[in-house]
């Protein structure tokens, strides 16, 4: 590699651009320190895209005693919905009951404890159902006659990493993605790390303190870091989801019961779908070519027909995803690994912070309990600060996040429409979501359809997606139509190679 052209000095130099990297970023540079974010693709190009889109405690962990992972993810799980009610809301989960499950007293055991671990504001209490006259009993088969509904939260886990990295940014964080990591050396009293990018031809970063963050990759870029034998906590877990064609007409999800002890969801999504995941296998493969395989397509179809009176084939799934989960190995089977996080510090030298385990509902405290380390180690006397602030757009009702903003989403969307009552209201919804009161940011000086710019596929609009390349860093059409999106279930085929012409012929300077 050549000479790098441009060198950045930093405190902090944050390796992968995932929930937990941007989440660190975003707290870091919140408390006065100089970051550096690399992701060698794209934001939640990997793992934090692949997620079942939850925001939730984890009920299922409650057998595995797992009540402090539980305690933690349910205390975020409100922090969260308050932060970015927007890209987030409550949803109510269905459990449908039968011979041969969990026991009935076990599982309201289970759902009091669940009610219980965490003081709760924003989510009813779990309830036994008569599915006989439930509206979620319709699809189901007619031997579920009884079950269970509790409540947790669903996220769009793609929007949540950049707007971590956004905020992360607008408090002075430098975010480079497609920029590699080639090498990092321990120099003196920090980093040196020479970062490929070939959109400016290279970049020499020096950090006092490097935190690794790359997931399934945390192995490979601990090697390169130092020559200790690392990661041995580290242990991959494929995870897989289909996609069909809306299978019911309510507003609740599913939560199915399997005989090896496995769980599986069906989740209302994107208006015209339903969500069907996730399995849990160990994976041995290529992080960068993880892929749904047909036995994880036969076992998710197989278990979702068990309840649904209407079968689901490989024949219905419009679409699939699968991600690698980078979990601590407590030597588990894989369906009861550990989500929990493990930070450990090399202070051989300049430090270096690498992170294994993890799930997305405690991101946030992920990310404070490590720059509580990370400013020890660099005498920043900063405090918390994340669970009291919005993510971009979560200010619906003021600065400070509230029940409000979670309660009220509906009544706001409705101003917002009748603001911008140009605009069909059903795209307004989509803006809402996606952008909440950034919304005014994507729309600022428009004032008809004619001023949304050339309609480059149906309902994607110029003026979005000059937003997207100029502050959430998307680059390519898989970008915008399938993380800042999903309009890439909505749309024709032949979408993404039209909008990958447009975007190769109005080119920008990047960030």
């Amino acid at each position: 590699m050549a000479e790098p052209q441009h060198t950045l000095d930093c405190d902090v130099l944050i390796v992968g651009g995932g929930i937990n990297g941007a989440g660190i970023a975003r707290d870091a540079a919140g408390r006065g320190l100089s970051v550096v974010l690399c992701e060698k693709d794209d934001l939640a190009a990997h793992t934090s895209s692949a997620s079942t889109k939850l925001i939730h405690g984890g009920l299922r962990y409650l057998e595995y005693y797992e009540f402090n992972l539980v305690r933690k993810a349910l205390i975020e799980r409100e922090v969260l919905l308050r932060a970015a009610p927007h890209i987030m809301w409550p949803l109510r989960f269905v459990m449908p009951h039968s011979k041969g499950q969990r026991p009935a007293l076990l599982i309201r055991a289970g759902l009091w404890l669940y009610d219980t671990l965490a003081r709760r504001e924003l989510l009813p209490r779990s309830a036994a159902i008569n599915l006989r006259c439930h509206s979620a009993g319709k699809p189901l088969k007619p031997e579920f006659r009884c079950g269970f509904a509790y409540s947790d939260g669903w996220v769009d886990d793609a929007r949540l990493v950049v707007l971590n990295a956004m905020d992360a940014c607008e408090k002075g964080a430098t975010i480079l993605t497609q920029a590699r990591v080639d090498t990092l050396t321990r120099k003196g009293a920090g980093w040196e790390a020479i970062i490929d990018k070939p959109t400016c031809g290279g970049i020499r970063v020096n950090a006092r303190y490097v935190v690794n963050a790359a997931g399934p990759w945390t192995a490979q870029m601990l090697h390169v870091a130092t020559p200790k034998e690392g990661a041995g906590h580290l242990r991959l877990v494929k995870g897989s989801h289909i996609v069909v064609r809306r299978m019911f007409d309510h507003d609740n999800a599913y939560i199915f019961q399997n005989r090896d002890g496995r769980i599986v969801f069906a989740i209302p999504y994107e208006r015209d779908f339903t969500l069907i995941g996730t399995t849990d296998i160990d994976y041995q493969g290529n992080a960068d070519n993880v892929a749904i395989d047909a036995n994880e397509i036969a076992y998710l179809c197989q278990l979702a027909s068990e309840y649904f009176v209407n079968p689901v084939t490989p024949a219905d799934v419009v679409w699939t995803y699968s991600g690698v989960r980078p979990l601590l190995d407590d030597g588990a089977d894989a369906k009861a690994v550990t989500r929990d996080y493990w930070l450990e510090v090399d202070s051989d030298g300049p430090p270096i912070l690498s992170i294994f385990g993890g799930k997305i509902t405690t991101y946030r405290k992920l990310a404070e309990d490590a720059v509580e380390l990370i400013a020890k180690a660099l005498g920043n006397r900063h405090g918390n600060w994340t669970a009291n602030a919005c993510l971009p757009g979560g200010d619906l009702f003021g600065a400070e996040p509230q029940n409000k903003s979670v309660l009220g989403f509906d009544e706001w969307v409705r101003k917002v429409q009748n603001h911008y009552a140009w605009l069909p209201p059903l795209l307004v919804v989509r803006f809402a979501r996606a952008y909440g009161t950034r919304i005014h940011t994507l729309l600022r000086e428009r004032a008809t359809i004619a001023d949304m710019g050339e309609e480059i596929a149906p309902g994607l609009y110029q003026v979005e997606v000059e937003y997207l390349r100029k502050y959430e860093w998307a680059r390519t059409a898989h970008d915008i139509l399938w993380r800042r999106s999903k309009l890439g279930l909505h749309l024709p085929p032949e979408a993404a190679a039209t909008l990958q012409d447009w975007l190769t012929a109005h080119p920008m300077q990047f960030r």
